[in-house]
């Protein structure tokens, strides 16, 4: 199951025992950050957990799966995330 934004605000009011307002305040701001850096092509780097980062894509020849048509796909930016060496052990613990 994934977590979601309401999952964050619930655990932020339960581990730091903030009201619910502020808690929701508190995940908005710090996903506005992350965003407005994202879309001004900084990367985000959370130091223990990982680094997000704006790459560029070319122009491409591609195909339409549906109709088997090529198609010439539009250069553009994706973000991209790897983990952190200490998020990468947790994970793998067993």
């Amino acid at each position: 199951m994934a977590l979601t934004k309401q999952d964050i605000v619930e655990r932020i009011c339960e581990q730091l025992g903030f009201p619910k307002n502020p808690s929701i305040k508190i995940t908005e701001a710090f996903l506005e950050l992350i965003k407005s850096s994202l879309e001004s092509g900084d990367d985000v780097l959370v130091s223990g957990f990982g680094k997000f980062c704006v790459r560029k894509k070319a122009e491409r020849k591609g195909r339409n799966p549906a109709t088997g048509e090529d198609a010439i796909l539009s250069a553009r930016r994706v973000v991209t995330f790897k983990c952190s060496g200490q998020l990468r052990k947790k994970i793998n613990r067993k």
